[in-house]
């Protein structure tokens, strides 16, 4: 496999990373349960497996990344020979000394070759840089692969939001120490 070069995002680069199908194949999805109890409520999450494989589609719209890009603190884009197949968005100004990392998109015919996890270590590079001590995944809970990577990168499960995104589906959180 050819070398793959990860550089910040340049405008020229949009156009081909808003190509890049979003969307993800999954057999599992992390269900939710919440639980009213005298004086405390808890949400447990587990891991189901479906009785098929289902296509799960992008939680933002992909036409507001060109909208959106230069609010962000930093796009990392993975190129192999001078293509673009891939990018991590991130954001240091949410929480203080973490580095917020969305967005982590690979190319169908890219992926399950260490393009995702190249751009996380880039990403945590590039945090470590700002003095970030702390890096921050969000992810749709239906997301199964990118889960698995977190997971496979050290990142622990530390948080949800309900109907975080505009498809209304829960937002899991993955965090680390990154110094």
């Amino acid at each position: 496999m050819p070398e793959i070069q990860v550089r910040p995002a340049i405008v020229t680069d949009l156009s081909a990373l808003m190509a890049i199908d979003h969307s993800c194949q999954t057999d599992y999805v992390w269900q939710m349960d919440v639980q009213h109890e005298d004086g405390q409520i808890g949400a447990i999450f587990r891991e189901i497996r479906l009785p098929r494989s289902v296509s799960v589609l992008y939680p933002r719209p992909v036409s507001a990344l060109s909208e959106s890009w230069s609010r962000r603190s930093g796009m990392l884009v993975a190129v192999i020979s001078g293509q673009a197949v891939g990018y991590v968005r991130t954001n240091d100004a949410i929480l203080p000394r973490t580095a917020w990392l969305t967005d982590i998109v690979v190319a169908p015919r890219f992926r399950r070759q260490g393009i995702a996890s190249t751009l996380m270590l880039a990403a945590q590079s590039w945090a470590v840089q700002r003095k970030d001590h702390r890096a921050l995944l969000e992810m749709p809970s239906k997301n199964n692969p990118a889960i698995r990577l977190a997971q496979k990168q050290g990142y622990e499960f530390c948080g949800y939001n309900d109907q975080y995104y505009e498809t209304q589906d829960i937002a899991l959180f993955f965090g680390r120490s990154i110094r």
